[in-house]
């Protein structure tokens, strides 16, 4: 998606550098064979490498996607020890060798806490250059909404996820609209089923990661690849007039989430500057719940603080 132009413009030449462990060289000479075979037009060049200083030196972009994924029998502070490893190298290479106006998108779980480790160990790029991917959720909410309502993906504009990227997250449809039949409509009341947002919309967006698992006995791949390119693509081309994207970033305290955690909120863009979008309503139901992930987002900052600290 990235190397036929779907990210950064139909117009816009393209070096990719692919990052993974000394024994996995093999499999990535197989991928580097792959995208020589598609003859894409905008890849310059591919560089497959091992070595962190190589991988970010002068980037525009980068999509951390490898993290140590959960193990059966794994405790939370388990993940966060293997991941904060992870994440200082890389945070380490990046504040050296890329560019400081580099985009970091981090997709490996927990992504939100990654993305804040990453930034920890970059302190000469800006936090705001620091996201973490809750657009697969988003686009999953999209989709149940449409589904529901039965209309076209693109008629769903502004359904918001909140929080974490787990199973806390929030789903929130309560200020998205969507056309219906030529006219224009909150999503509530087109669904005029206050339960089903409740329940069913929240509970199958939260799940639906592990019902993938469930499924294919894999987690999501290609899904999370769109959605990937989909939160770079807005973050360089920037959103639409009136509409808004989720994505996990730096708090300020918006919408009285603690502040220093990476949050998921609705942002506009413009000139490659995400903005928080403020003045949305929040219910008694939605306020509880993003207390709930924000809890959790600070109990896993400290876990991993803690580890950093005793590096």
């Amino acid at each position: 998606m990235v190397a036929k132009g779907d990210v950064f413009g139909p117009n816009q030449s393209l070096i990719l550098h692919l990052l993974d462990i000394p024994p996995m060289m093999g499999v990535l000479e197989g991928v580097v064979m792959e995208l020589d075979d598609c003859a894409l037009p905008l890849l310059v060049r591919v560089v497959p490498t091992a070595d962190p200083a190589v991988a970010f030196k002068d980037v525009d972009a980068a999509f951390l996607v490898g993290a140590m994924p959960r193990k059966q029998g794994m405790e939370r502070k388990d993940l966060l020890s293997a991941n904060v490893k992870i994440f200082k190298v890389q945070g380490e290479a990046l504040d050296k060798y890329a560019k400081k106006d580099v985009k970091v998108l981090v997709v490996g779980n927990p992504a939100n806490t990654n993305a804040l480790v990453c930034s920890h160990y970059a302190p000469s790029i800006p936090k705001a250059n620091f996201t973490a991917m809750t657009r697969l959720d988003q686009n999953r909410a999209q989709a149940q909404i449409a589904g529901r309502l039965g209309v076209g993906i693109t008629k769903v504009k502004n359904v918001i996820i909140w929080g974490n990227h787990s199973a806390t997250q929030v789903p929130d449809a309560r200020n998205a609209s969507v056309e219906v039949d030529g006219a224009t409509k909150t999503v509530p009341e087109a669904v005029a089923d206050d339960e089903f947002l409740k329940q069913q919309f929240l509970e199958t967006v939260q799940k639906r990661g592990a019902a993938v698992i469930a499924a294919r006995k894999m987690s999501s791949a290609m899904s999370a690849a769109k959605a990937a390119s989909d939160h770079m693509r807005d973050w360089f081309a920037g959103t639409r007039d009136g509409e808004y994207v989720s994505m996990g970033v730096i708090s300020d305290g918006s919408y009285g989430a603690p502040k220093d955690i990476v949050f998921s909120f609705p942002v506009q863009i413009q000139n490659r500057q995400w903005k928080i979008v403020q003045g949305l309503s929040v219910d008694e139901f939605a306020r509880s719940k993003l207390d709930i992930t924000a809890k959790e987002l600070l109990e896993e900052k400290e876990e991993a603080m803690a580890v950093c600290a005793a590096d």
